[in-house]
């Protein structure tokens, strides 16, 4: 494993294309017979830290349309936390279900779990029938994985009955040295970003770009004003980003001052401070405010100078999908998706039908949304939204910080990569410099 991140780090991944692919490598895993650990206590008690963990796991083996990669960076995501304290289920029933699939999918029925929705790295070995990518090719991966064997996914991928999430729903994810993924999951390395600058926008900018640019999203417009929960997190930082390019006015809600000043760098001006102006959706765990909704689109309406929301960014759930409801304005759009805060939702449908709004709900990309969302990134048009990195040893804990909401944008995980700030293309250094402000912006926290 040293001499393949070596030959990365030399920068002549050519070498790559005759190296021997090691028989096992080090991967986060949860273990199958730990999935009842943390039975009976409540979400923000469970410690990802105690159930993620590095071990030494086999390599599977390489089917065809497949690749393996050498993971120099990946970063965590929600789906990590949720697999981390077996939320809303354990994530083993995935592994199963999919290992009856096929005998290539058997692979993934295992005692372990390698966890990871997101990766930069450099391409190892490709199956049988793949054209497209060579062993040496610098990439990045997106997170969904089909079959394609059902004529529903041939629209739109995401509509594939057997859809999954790599790393979340099937075996072998980026946070590892080594991952399996199937090469239609493959994009370029942006050339001006480090890898693991490259590796943090994967999951959740593909997701912001389906949820509120595609024609399968919101379809976003000039001039649309779209309230963002979580403006400065994972998700939200990528779907402010977009609003901003898009001629859009991101009303911005944060949690914190401190990501207030962030959104604020961003170029957003509504920005609301739920801490500061005490929002409280909930009188109790089971009783919705309804006057604290009003108190909320009263606010909203006084920064947007009278106007209600066109699109709801929603992603948060159960805590806010009523507020989300009522704000939104006649003939508007909610769109959501994750539930982070919890996924049964209430709202009072009075305000939902009676004004002809409509909830669409939204799950990663397809490929070409992907892509789309990859390209940008390389065009610096959108840009990484990373805040600090950890080493794989101590993913346990970067979980931990996105569980207990004490990041903003994404935490980053080193793989194979020794250290932070490697990874830029010589002939990318000019680029990079000129957009350097906004890719550290969450640096800067």
């Amino acid at each position: 494993m040293l001499e393949i991140r070596d030959a990365i780090l030399s920068g002549d991944t050519s070498a790559l294309a005759g190296t021997e692919v090691p028989e096992s490598y080090r991967g986060v895993v949860v273990r199958k017979d730990e999935q009842t650990m943390f039975a009976g206590l409540a979400s923000r008690d469970k410690d990802p830290r105690l159930s993620l963990h590095v071990d030494e796991v086999a390599t599977p083996e390489l089917g065809p349309g497949e690749a393996i990669v050498a993971v120099m960076a990946s970063s965590v995501n929600f789906n990590t936390v949720w697999t981390a304290i077996f939320e809303p289920v354990s994530t083993f029933g995935f592994l199963e279900r999919y290992g009856r699939l096929n005998d290539l999918t058997a692979r993934h029925d295992l005692p372990y779990h390698v966890v990871g929705s997101d990766l930069s790295g450099v391409v190892l070995a490709v199956g049988p029938g793949v054209s497209k990518w060579s062993p040496g090719d610098k990439v990045v991966a997106h997170c969904l994985s089909v079959e394609l064997e059902d004529p529903q996914g041939h629209d739109d991928t995401m509509l594939d009955p057997q859809q999954r999430i790599w790393g979340f729903e099937t075996n072998f994810g980026g946070l590892a040295e080594l991952a399996l993924v199937k090469t239609n999951q493959l994009m370029p390395k942006p050339a001006h970003l480090t890898w693991e600058e490259a590796a943090a926008p994967g999951l959740v900018n593909s997701t912001a770009y389906r949820q509120l640019v595609s024609k399968n999203g919101a379809a976003m417009k000039q001039g649309d004003f779209v309230l963002i929960w979580g403006a400065s997190g994972g998700l939200g930082s990528y779907a402010t980003q977009y609003a901003l390019n898009g001629g859009a006015v991101p009303v911005c809600v944060v949690s914190s001052p401190e990501k207030a000043e962030i959104v604020r760098r961003m170029g957003a001006e509504l920005v609301i401070d739920r801490s500061a102006e005490d929002y409280r959706f909930w009188k109790d765990e089971h009783t919705q405010d309804p006057k604290e909704w009003q108190r909320f689109g009263k606010r909203i309406r006084e920064l947007t100078g009278g106007e209600d929301i066109d699109i709801v960014f929603e992603h948060p759930g159960r805590e806010t999908f009523g507020a989300s409801v009522y704000v939104t304005r006649k003939g508007g759009v909610i769109t959501t998706c994750a539930s982070t805060s919890g996924y049964m939702h209430s709202y009072d449908n009075r305000y939902f039908w009676m004004n002809l709004k409509r909830i669409v709900g939204s799950h990663f990309a397809n490929y070409r949304e992907s892509w789309e969302a990859n390209r940008l990134i390389s065009r610096g048009l959108i840009h990484p939204t990373l805040s600090r990195t950890y080493p794989l040893e101590q993913t346990g804990q970067a979980a931990y910080d996105v569980h207990a909401n004490l990041h903003s944008g994404k935490v980053g995980v080193l793989c194979l990569a020794p250290s932070e700030g490697l990874g830029v293309e010589p002939e990318a250094a000019a680029f990079r410099a000129r957009h350097l402000p906004a890719i550290n912006r969450f640096r800067e926290v």
